[in-house]
């Protein structure tokens, strides 16, 4: 869980310093024409840039987040949860880096955002370690599988079933 929280927050910071040390803001580079650009935009609210006004809440949720899986971590025993956890918590620790130090403030910082697709929000690589971690959370809770890898149901069904043979 630790290395792909690192992974997720070290890649994300070094490509937001990339973007920053290499295009202006506003600028838009194609790089799979016309599927895929870099457009360096900043940006004060989520997903869509809804929230604008309220910035400062989703630096409190960012650090709830992470919080709340640094206290469960030692639960996890399972690789699946613990990738998934780790990519989530180090992609909302992306981008409170960037609530807590970029421009205008302290907390109300706004997200570099450089990853353009069509018809689509630019993002970042943060961005993409929460969603696609957030997917696989999913999967496991629909599952049904706990943090340590058992699946509750799943054994109870097998005890029934061996119940129902010694009938």
């Amino acid at each position: 869980m630790g290395l792909v929280f690192a992974v997720a927050l070290g890649l994300d910071q070094f490509t937001k310093w990339l973007v920053q040390s290499n295009m202006d803001l506003g600028e838009s580079i194609p790089v799979i024409d016309p599927v895929l650009s870099w457009h360096y935009i900043l940006n004060p609210g989520a997903a869509f840039s809804i929230g604008t006004s309220v910035t400062w809440v989703f630096t409190l949720f960012q650090a709830a987040v992470v919080v709340y899986i640094a206290v469960i971590a030692a639960r996890v025993r399972y690789t699946p949860w613990a990738l998934a956890l780790g990519g989530v918590a180090g992609g909302a620790a992306g981008n409170l880096v960037d609530r807590l130090f970029r421009e205008p403030s302290f907390g109300m910082g706004h997200v570099v955002d450089f990853i353009a697709v069509p018809n689509f929000a630019v993002f970042n690589i943060a961005d993409s370690f929460v969603v696609c971690s957030m997917i696989g959370v999913c999967l496991l809770i629909f599952r049904g599988v706990n943090l340590d890898g058992h699946r509750p149901e799943a054994e109870d069904a097998e005890r029934a079933a061996a119940r129902d043979e010694e009938d």
